[in-house]
């Protein structure tokens, strides 16, 4: 139906699913601000001229690390895509700031992955879906092993009462379940949109190891720096802590947050009530805390897609060939 369509009716339908993508985002925006229980809005902005956090060197400093978070998410991009399509570091960031966007009010950011195959051939698409689903298996696999010793060390200090017979019995399970798994993937020959399981084997197993390690590298430095900025947060609302203490916690939050599927713009609500609890447990009072996760919300979320939104508008529909 949509190749019997004129090119201007394609065009206007386009500059309308564009119009509501900003608006959707923009509302969720407004939605979590306006609308967070554990944290009133005018009690987050009081909170904020109370401890003098409006500071322009202090602005300058966390906007610093916010660019440079998003600067080695949109290098990242730029690497692992350069298999199939060379782009340049401007489209990496067009591609993964839109995406972002587009990506604000779907579950797990699934919205990213279709945002990012409409850039580029139809050809190309599944290998980009591919690119996108590895990227995010690596800045997955780094909060996992950073999450894994954080929360280790922090219980070998707090004693939360971690049943670690039980934790290994269901750990050994899991992985028994997944080896099986495994094993009956690779003897069972089955297909997955278009794309067997061999197929998918052989691609990844094709991609060049210096792209693999350059997507990991990245992953591990947007790990450092969204983590050294939640510190960063914390010692300027004065809590007496250390790095490595606080990284305990802080690694520990962000592993228990990222295996609770969420909306993106819910995602600050799940990190708010497993920060409240794990900081708790160390003498940090709520509000701090809160305070310090909403406004790592609003410097690596709401900001980037603020700024995704202007890709998003600007993003022009390809003429038709013959």
């Amino acid at each position: 139906m949509l190749e019997r369509l004129s090119h201007k009716t394609k065009q206007f339908f386009f500059v309308l699913i564009k119009l509501s993508i900003v608006v959707a985002a923009f509302y969720g925006i407004y939605y979590k601000l306006t609308s967070n229980h554990a944290l009133d809005l005018k009690v987050f902005y009081h909170f904020l001229e109370e401890n003098e956090l409006f500071s322009i060197t202090t602005l300058l400093f966390l906007m610093l690390l916010t660019f440079l978070n998003w600067f080695f998410e949109i290098l990242k991009w730029q690497l692992l895509v350069q298999p199939i399509s060379t782009i340049s570091f401007k489209d990496s960031a067009a591609q993964s700031l839109g995406a972002l966007t587009a990506s604000l009010l779907t579950p797990n950011r699934l919205g990213e992955y279709a945002a990012k195959v409409i850039y580029y051939k139809k050809s190309k698409r599944k290998a980009v879906v591919l690119l996108n689903l590895l990227s995010h298996f690596f800045q997955m696999t780094v909060t996992v092993l950073f999450g894994i010793i954080g929360l280790w060390t922090f219980q070998l200090q707090q004693k939360l009462g971690i049943n670690y017979l039980k934790l290994f019995f269901f750990a050994f399970v899991a992985l028994i379940i997944l080896t099986s798994l495994l094993f009956l993937l690779n003897k069972i020959k089955m297909t997955i949109k278009g794309f067997s399981l061999e197929k998918l084997k052989h691609f990844f197993l094709k991609l060049p190891r210096l792209t693999l390690w350059y997507g990991l590298i990245c992953s591990i430095i947007r790990y450092l720096i969204f983590s050294f900025q939640f510190f960063v947060l914390l010692k300027l609302f004065g809590v007496d802590i250390v790095y490595l203490e606080a990284m305990q916690v802080i690694s520990s939050i962000y592993l228990l947050a990222s295996v609770i599927p969420s909306l993106l713009i819910f995602d600050v609500v799940i990190k708010s009530g497993v920060a409240v609890y794990l900081f708790g447990l160390i003498g940090v009072n709520s509000v701090t805390i809160l305070t310090v996760v909403t406004l790592m919300w609003v410097l690596n979320f709401m900001l980037p897609s603020v700024i995704g939104s202007y890709y998003v508008l600007n993003f022009k529909l390809p003429k038709p060939t013959n």
